[in-house]
């Protein structure tokens, strides 16, 4: 996800986009999340811009306490909608994330995916308790090249190696920048020390 410099223009662009009957991005979970679960301690999660909430359910049913953040009223909506449906509570927060302040050292597993506010990242890293985990994915500049990148503004997408630099103080597990044509992503969960 993306956001602009209006907060009102992003609510209403977001509430837009999921005011439709499907999840737009699926009930699934983000493969990288769903590949990489053994790796994280259950406790409790933050998931950050969660949209229709599919992370954060997935997360729940892992058996993990979910908050999650969006600046869209309807897919809070959706969010707890599909909790119900796989039996499960999250705890839907409607707030601009811009705006908004983590707990201090309050989370096990912070999870950032499809979302980009550099500013934002100390926020993370001061939510996280000492040993909990950041998830992190986003598409890199390499998805300008890509057919789907044309609609992409290119501060909303890391650099090379970008990712790696905003972590350099935690103790990274997993790395990896990888483009197949269709997406170029940054991939990381990292241990706050």
């Amino acid at each position: 996800m993306v956001t602009g410099d209006d907060p009102e223009d992003d609510r209403r662009r977001w509430d837009d986009l999921f005011s439709t009957q499907n999840y737009v991005f699926g009930k699934e979970p983000a493969s990288f999340l769903s590949e990489q679960i053994g790796l994280l301690p259950v406790g409790r999660a933050f998931d950050i811009a969660m949209g229709e909430g599919r992370n954060a359910v997935y997360l729940a049913k892992k058996g993990f306490r979910v908050d999650g953040i969006d600046i869209s009223e309807v897919a809070m909506r959706k969010a707890k909608r599909l909790a119900r449906e796989n039996g499960v509570t999250i705890n839907a927060i409607y707030a601009d994330i811009t705006g908004y302040s983590i707990k201090p050292e309050f989370y096990d597993v912070i999870v950032n995916i499809d979302f980009l506010n550099r500013g934002f990242v100390s926020q993370i890293k001061r939510g996280l308790k000492r040993g909990g985990y950041v998830v992190y994915e986003n598409h890199t500049a390499e998805q300008l090249k890509n057919a789907s990148g044309s609609v992409m503004r290119r501060d909303f997408l890391l650099e090379k190696g970008e990712l790696r630099t905003l972590f350099a103080d935690f103790e990274i597990i997993v790395y990896r920048e990888e483009n197949d044509g269709k997406d170029a992503r940054a991939s990381l969960i990292a241990r706050k020390p």
